[in-house]
């Protein structure tokens, strides 16, 4: 197994350069393209988040992201010390996806890591907030 710790400062700017490095991390070990692409994108949509909503917009606070790889799974972690969610209910978008000027322009962020990875948690102790995304390789 390889694991590797990140961390950033809650700036959306640092979204962008995390997302370098760990995608450079996961080539190096060997994941293939399309899963760097969806880690990528639930990456993206959960450092958002985090930003605005657990840190209200806060650039300067901290969030960690580990990384645990090997032959059978992809696990990353996100923690961060902010505001913690009551809940992580993903709710199903409905919309009409041929309605292009009607789609929704918020809240679709949880929606698209539920369906790119296989597992979702989170938790709250201790004054940190624990989300875990996990990808199975079958």
């Amino acid at each position: 197994m390889t694991e590797q710790n990140f961390n950033i400062t809650s700036d959306y700017g640092n979204v962008i350069e995390i997302n370098q490095q760990i995608r450079k991390y996961l080539t190096d070990n060997n994941l293939e393209e399309h899963l760097c692409n969806a880690v990528e994108i639930c990456l993206t949509e959960a450092l958002n988040n985090v930003i605005k909503h657990s840190y209200g917009g806060d650039n300067s606070k901290m969030i960690d992201i580990n990384i645990k790889k090997d032959s059978k799974f992809l696990e990353i972690e996100i923690v961060d010390a902010g505001f913690p969610r009551k809940n992580l209910i993903i709710k199903d978008l409905d919309f009409d996806p041929a309605d292009i000027e009607n789609l929704p322009e918020g809240g679709m962020g949880l929606f698209i890591i539920k369906q790119l990875m296989d597992e979702l948690s989170y938790s709250s102790h201790e004054g940190k907030n624990y989300f875990i995304l996990k990808k199975w390789f079958l």
